[in-house]
């Protein structure tokens, strides 16, 4: 059987998002809204919880459409809030139409948000080598700077805990540990 980071457990639904694609390399704007929405929705929960509910996530955030999200009107906002198939946190459910907005116009800015987010790391993935999970930190001077600026542009539940989080997610810093099988997958997946 694979060695593989030890987070994720043995959960079927963690083993296969571990297993497919935390960690790979994220070029695909939708892709990086969605998850840019789903790590603010984590904030104080685990990830499991999150995962569960993604689907339910896409069904009532119009598969993450950032344009579409960003039309959303208060009304549709608040009837999210008892809508059981996402978290329902006012603030969380609120700043996806924030974030949304937000996202647009760091897009319009640089042709994508891609280009944006991937220009913190010269676009080329951090690879790190860690051979204890324990060794992995929370934060790091990158994730504090990437806050920084996108708190400035009006995004909301992007603290640094939770923008590193989004850089893992993505593939912008690979951090398997190296005993694990994806390791080496995913360093070799970046553009």
């Amino acid at each position: 059987m694979a060695e593989r980071c030890r987070w994720c457990g043995d959960d079927p639904i963690y083993v296969e998002y571990h297993d497919t694609e935390w960690g790979v390399p994220t070029y695909d704007d939708q892709s990086l809204f969605q998850s840019l929405i789903l790590e603010g929705a984590q904030a104080g929960l685990s990830w499991i919880t999150v995962l569960r509910k993604r689907e339910g996530y896409r069904a009532a955030f119009a598969n993450f459409d950032c344009e579409a999200i960003a039309g959303f009107s208060d009304r549709q906002l608040m009837d999210l809030r008892t809508d059981d198939r996402i978290i329902r946190n006012r603030l969380k459910i609120d700043s996806a139409r924030t974030n949304a907005i937000a996202f647009i116009e760091t897009r319009q800015e640089y042709d994508s948000f891609s280009e944006f987010i991937w220009g913190f790391v010269n676009d080329r993935p951090i690879v790190n080598s860690w051979s204890k999970h324990e060794s992995i930190p929370a934060s790091t001077e990158l994730s504090v700077r990437i806050s920084k600026n996108l708190k400035k542009r009006g995004f909301k539940f992007v603290g640094s805990t939770i923008v590193y989080s989004f850089l893992q997610a993505c593939g912008l810093v690979n951090d398997h540990v190296t005993s694990c099988f994806r390791y080496e997958e995913c360093r070799a997946m970046a553009k």
